[in-house]
């Protein structure tokens, strides 16, 4: 008789095309530098423009930190850069944005010519950071840490850069607790979503990816105790638009 083996949840992001860590995240890597191209279009057509509104309030939410003279803060998984350039328009000086997708980097960089700014941006994997122990007091990440290969790991590296009461501002997709909203956005998702992701970016199989990944993450109350659980104080969440998103921060 064979008796089948169930298999543990998987501690990250688990694409079609990534049987473990390493495969999830080299199918994330390619999936991103196929939509650069289009990433920022898709982005503000597929929210209704709302997604400019959730990093503006992302921004908001840590302000007294960039206003503090001296203050180092990092983008996480900056993408093309949206945030890091709200964060960088509002602090009035440049700020770090790693990404482990060398397209979208390079689309952030001409970004922040294009601005006239001066944010710095290096190629990096979130789970690996080539930055010292407790040298940030601001680590953010907008719509990135649902992609990477294992939570955990990517909190802890995120608590390990950040000083003593640094903070942490994780503003992630989420699945909206009203039953009959969370049946129309779910529809939206995954009916509407792929097609018009598709056409714009000319990969499909990328906005499929963007509700399954979202279904997959854990809740917002799941991830505020991942955070308490990797060593962060005070950690509090706030949900938007519905649920649709939820910005979680917590203290290092």
């Amino acid at each position: 008789m064979n008796i089948r083996r169930q298999e543990k949840p998987r501690p990250g992001t688990a694409p079609a095309g990534g049987a473990n860590e390493s495969e999830a995240a080299c199918w994330v890597q390619s999936m991103f530098g196929r939509v650069a191209h289009r990433y920022d279009l898709a982005n503000h057509v597929l929210s209704f423009n709302i997604d400019r509104l959730w990093r503006r309030r992302t921004v908001r939410r840590v302000r007294d930190i960039l206003m503090t003279p001296g203050a180092r803060v990092l983008d996480l998984c900056c993408g093309t850069g949206d945030l890091m350039l709200a964060l960088e328009a509002e602090r009035r000086a440049g700020v770090f944005g790693s990404d482990f997708c060398h397209p979208m980097l390079m689309h952030a960089r001409r970004k922040v010519r294009q601005r006239g700014f001066h944010s710095t941006v290096f190629e990096a994997d979130a789970l690996q950071l080539p930055v010292a122990d407790a040298s940030l007091d601001l680590v953010t990440v907008a719509f990135g840490f649902r992609n990477l290969a294992n939570y955990r790991r990517g909190l802890e590296e995120m608590r390990r850069v950040l000083r003593p009461s640094g903070v942490a501002a994780i503003l992630e997709f989420s699945q909206p607790p009203n039953a009959l909203f969370g049946l129309l956005y779910g529809f939206y998702s995954h009916r509407i979503l792929p097609v018009i992701g598709g056409l714009l970016s000319g990969a499909r199989d990328a906005y499929a990816y963007l509700p399954d990944s979202v279904s997959k993450f854990p809740q917002p109350a799941q991830l505020a105790a991942e955070m308490r659980a990797s060593g962060f104080a005070g950690v509090e969440f706030e949900l938007m638009t519905g649920g649709v998103v939820a910005l979680h921060l917590g203290t290092a």
